[in-house]
């Protein structure tokens, strides 16, 4: 897993309210909610692909060559 980046975030008291009844009733933390609805949103716009590619196997690289001949 990667290593998670610490910052501080100031957040109006209104917001933090409806995010915190929101993350009890997902049975999430406030920050597991609030890294929650922030990938989703980069999700949705395209901006970020969180699983890796995984890589060829040699079968695979073999495939795509001309046939022997």
């Amino acid at each position: 897993m990667a290593e998670k980046k610490k910052f501080l975030l100031r957040i109006d008291s209104n917001v933090y309210g409806a995010l915190e009844k929101w993350a009890a009733g997902d049975l999430r933390s406030i920050n597991a909610q609030i890294e929650f609805l922030l990938t989703d949103a980069l999700k949705k716009s395209n901006r970020i692909n969180l699983i890796p590619s995984a890589p060829q196997s040699e079968n695979e690289n073999r495939s795509n060559l001309p046939p022997e001949s």
